[in-house]
């Protein structure tokens, strides 16, 4: 059995961040060819996603429709200590996942277009 294996990604702000390379990077250092790879995010104010990467629209409207369900500033929030979006983030990450797992194969993940 691998060890766990643990990545950084330095972030600016509020976006998607895709870390596919990373992670397949860190499945391929493992050299195991058929598995499970569980990603999680240690992190309360951000999330993991599986999504479309071949149209920048469809993260555009994800954007879109998160802010409009969990707006930044929104007067029903107290919690602000960081910001106007701290308290629409940590509700943003319990809406979507702090973790994903994805089946390995052929040592990769088995990720779709």
């Amino acid at each position: 059995m691998n060890n766990p294996a643990e990545f950084v990604i330095d972030t600016r702000g509020r976006a998607a961040y895709n870390v596919t390379s990373d992670v397949q990077r860190q499945v391929a250092d493992t050299g195991v060819e058929q598995g499970l790879c569980h990603v999680f995010l240690r992190h309360t104010s951000a999330s993991l996603t599986l999504c479309e990467n071949a149209d920048p629209d469809v993260l555009t409207d994800l954007e879109t429709f998160l802010s409009t369900l969990v707006p930044d500033g929104a007067p029903m929030f107290l919690h602000d200590a960081e910001g106007p979006d701290d308290m629409p983030a940590h509700i943003r990450s319990m809406l979507t996942r702090s973790d994903l797992t994805i089946p390995v194969m052929e040592g990769r993940c088995a990720l779709g277009t």
